[in-house]
């Protein structure tokens, strides 16, 4: 609506994301078999994978990395690129869980990506909160495909539990996610929902299969702890709301 102008001409503030710590905390949550923090998370999550394991009817093995997506099935959140790789994926010893509800050809998608790979990939098509609390805590990677994300909350939620993300880089993934420190990033989408791009989904594959092969490494233990240490509480973005209020000079706004 030709706003795009006026944020050209004046900038723009952008404030990320707060998240209930309290409704997702791993030391207290009571959906997961084994609660932990910080100084406990990798045997803990490593635990807690085998559990989410038995409950998906995937094959319980700890060494095998498991990877998760989790998120409404519609164009902007990508479902359909994430189902593109996942043949990619396969090559990898790597499970895969789908988690979402939303337009009927993503479903459909995801549970035949299930269909064609039984022993590796699990879609989930209803909302299931209790399973995403366990899905948060048992899983070593979060893949999030999104070609537009203004902030997001889920990459925060896989962080508060210590699950490094592997992420599209835009929007607020940009601004929460750190190569290297607490997530990998897979580089921008097309923004043309329309149609997959064969180079978005070579962009998931590469990214997610270099995150797969840190899983288990000295350098995913310490991935893990840097998610945890943060915090993603909305205390921080709270005051940067307050202070971008009070910065328009309102007469009694304080």
């Amino acid at each position: 609506c030709e706003l795009d102008n006026i944020m050209r001409l004046t900038g723009i503030t952008g404030i990320v994301n707060g998240m209930d710590v309290s409704e997702w905390d791993p030391s207290k949550d009571k959906y997961i078999t084994v609660k932990y923090d910080a100084t406990t998370a990798v045997e803990a999550k490593a635990l807690n994978k085998e559990a989410l394991q038995a409950e998906v009817g995937l094959p319980v093995d700890r060494d095998i990395p498991l990877l998760a997506f989790i998120g409404r099935l519609e164009e902007q959140k990508g479902p359909d690129v994430m189902a593109a790789a996942i043949p990619q994926l396969m090559e990898e010893k790597v499970q895969i869980v789908l988690l979402g509800t939303g337009k009927k050809k993503f479903e459909r998608m995801l549970t035949s990506a299930e269909a064609k790979y039984p022993g590796k990939v699990r879609a989930v098509v209803k909302f299931n909160a209790p399973l995403a609390h366990h899905i948060m805590a048992g899983r070593e990677l979060l893949a999030v495909t999104s070609a537009l994300n203004p902030a997001g909350s889920i990459q925060l939620q896989g962080m508060r539990y210590g699950t490094p993300c592997v992420c599209a880089s835009t929007g607020g993934l940009v601004d929460t996610v750190v190569e290297g420190k607490t997530g990998f990033h897979m580089g921008r989408f097309s923004v043309d929902c329309q149609a997959v791009e064969p180079a978005d989904v070579q962009k998931v594959a590469t990214t997610l299969k270099r995150a797969i092969k840190v899983v288990g490494t000295p350098a995913y233990e310490e991935l893990v702890k840097n998610c945890m240490i943060q915090d993603l509480s909305w205390k921080g973005p709270s005051k940067n709301w307050e202070n971008a209020l009070l910065s328009l000079g309102v007469a009694g706004s304080e």
